[in-house]
C-alpha cells in the first residue's frame, strides 16, 4: 500500500470539505442548492472511511473489516448528527427533521462504501508502470 499516496489524497480531501464547507456557509449554499449537504456528507464519509483504512491497514479485504468500516463512519456519523441536533436547537427555531437526518447518515454510509472500493481498487492493489 502507497501510505505517502493515500496521505495525499487524505489531506486533499479534507481541505476541499472545509474549503466547500467555508463557502457554503458564507455564501448560503446549503439553503440555496439543496443537494449540497447530501455531496458534504458523502465526502465525509469517503473521508472517514480512508481515514479508517489508513490508521487500520488491512492486508485483505474481508467481511469484518467492511463491517468495520461502516461501523465507524456510522458512529461519527451518528455523532455529527447529534452535534447538529443541539446546534440547531440552540440558534434555529426549525424542528428536528428525521428524514434529513436519516438521509445524512445514509449518504455517510455511502461515502465509507466508495473508500472501501477506491481504496482496495486503487491504492492497496496499485501496480506501478516499470517502463
Amino acid at each position: 500500500m502507497k501510505r505517502k499516496t493515500l496521505s495525499k489524497y487524505l489531506v486533499s480531501i479534507i481541505f476541499l470539505i472545509f474549503l466547500v464547507n467555508l463557502l457554503a456557509n458564507k455564501l448560503y449554499w446549503y439553503s440555496s442548492i439543496w443537494y449540497l449537504d447530501m455531496i458534504m456528507h458523502f465526502l465525509g464519509g469517503f473521508w472517514l472511511g480512508l481515514l479508517f483504512l489508513y490508521f487500520f491497514t488491512p492486508q485483505n479485504i474481508s467481511s469484518k473489516l467492511i463491517f468495520k468500516v461502516f461501523f465507524f463512519v456510522f458512529l461519527v456519523g451518528t455523532f455529527w448528527e447529534v452535534f447538529e441536533i443541539f446546534t440547531y436547537s440552540i440558534t434555529t427555531l426549525y424542528p428536528f427533521d428525521y428524514l434529513d437526518t436519516i438521509s445524512d447518515l445514509c449518504f455517510d454510509l455511502m461515502g465509507g462504501g466508495m473508500a472501501i472500493f477506491y481504496f482496495f481498487g486503487r491504492i492497496m492493489f496499485k501496480t506501478e508502470n516499470k517502463v
